[in-house]
Order: structure tokens, then sequence, then C-alpha cells
């Protein structure tokens, strides 16, 4: 059940750093959805950035629901470092060719290349070019009655077991992405809050690579 939810959570992770890919002029409710998508493409134009993030990820048909905090850290190009602290410790880091998963507590490190386990476009594609959201997703506003936020709905053009839809919460203000939730066919749901964002902080490439200790237990996930 945890690789199931893991590797859910990773397809997750990737995308969502994909659609965040300065301080803009305060939103309107008269923005069109091209404005929006501009505002928050220009308010992830940057090198590099951290932030708080409290994922919660619900399996339906077996009522299961799941969550873990903890800090993400991305840098261009293609590179991201997930530490989760609660309620277990696990680092995702992928230097945006190889991926790492590491659970310290299993002793186990998931190994494989970020491009073919995500697939073309749910890795390094929407990392270095934000324009494959716009070309590979459905995009409308969906606000709720009376949600001061812009609440964006996106549905790939090609669905997969994987990812049905996918809902963006941004602020009107700053235009940073509040939220990711993430459905798939079946109606699980997987969703990322984020806080305290911290942009252009000079992260090193080290940050972003995984030196596997000694005696742990190697899994190959592209095999």
């Amino acid at each position: 059940m945890k690789r199931v939810t893991t590797l859910r959570i990773l397809y997750l992770m990737i995308f969502a750093w994909g659609m965040l890919s300065v301080v803009s002029p305060s939103a309107s409710s008269s923005l069109s959805l091209d404005a929006i998508l501009t505002q928050v493409e220009q308010r992830y134009d940057i090198n590099d950035f951290s932030v708080r993030f409290f994922q919660t990820a619900t399996l339906k048909a077996m009522e299961i629901q799941e969550t873990a905090s903890g800090k993400l850290q991305v840098k261009r190009p293609g590179m991201m470092r997930w530490d989760y602290e609660k309620p277990d410790k696990q680092i995702i880091v992928s230097d945006g060719t190889h991926l790492w998963v590491y659970r310290p507590e299993d002793n186990q490190v998931l190994v494989g290349r970020a491009p073919s386990f995500f697939g073309e476009g749910k890795g390094a594609g929407f990392l270095s070019d934000i324009k494959s959201v716009r070309k590979n997703f459905s995009i409308t506003l969906e606000n709720k009655e009376g949600e001061k936020s812009y609440r964006l709905k996106l549905v790939p053009n090609n669905q997969t077991q994987d990812l049905s839809r996918v809902f963006l919460v941004v602020s009107p203000d700053t235009f940073e992405v509040m939220e990711v939730i993430t459905y798939n066919p079946y109606d699980d749901e997987t969703r990322i809050e984020l806080t305290d964002y911290s942009y252009d902080r000079n992260l090193g490439d080290d940050v972003f690579r995984f030196e596997i200790p000694d005696g742990t237990d190697v899994i190959k996930m592209d095999q």
C-alpha cells in the first residue's frame, strides 16, 4: 500500500512543479484565463525556490487517508527534492535525469530515470517548458461561489490510469499556487497545500543528488 501511494504522489509532484514553471500586479476578477496563466508563469520564472507542503492522499474505494508534511526545494532545469518530515522520514530527489526515493526506516531506496519513469511530458518536459501544460491539457476557470482565489481545472488531452483531472488553487494577490489537487479515474484524491515560499535561494546542484548509504536495499523502478 505504501508503494502504491508513493507512486501516485510521485506523479503528482512532478506534475505540480511543471505547472509552477517579479511579483505580479494584483489580480482582478475580470482577468481572463489566459491572463491568469501568464501571471502564474511569470511568478515562477525564477532559478529556484523552496516551500513547505502538507499532503493528503485519499484512496476512495478503500476509505484510506494518509497525511504527510515536509519541505520541497526546486531548481531549474528539472531538479527537485522533497524532504518528508512527518509522519515518516522520506526523501525524494531528482537531478532532472535520475530519481531516488529513500526510506531510511525501511533501509530501502527506489532508483530510476525521471523521464522514463514519468513518461513523455511528465518529468523534465514540464519542468523546462511551461507551454507544454497549455498544449497537453484543457484548462478552464472554475471558481466556487464566494471563493476569492482562482481555481483552475486541468483535464489531460490523453487521460491515463494515473490522472483524470487537476485543480490548481491560485492566490489572487501573488499568483502563487496555494494548493494542487489531483484525481485519477477511480476518484482517488491527492491534495498538496503549499505555504511559506522562498525564492532564488541559490541552491547548489548537490542538493539534488543522492548518495546511497552503504547496505541500503536498491530497487530499480524502471525495470
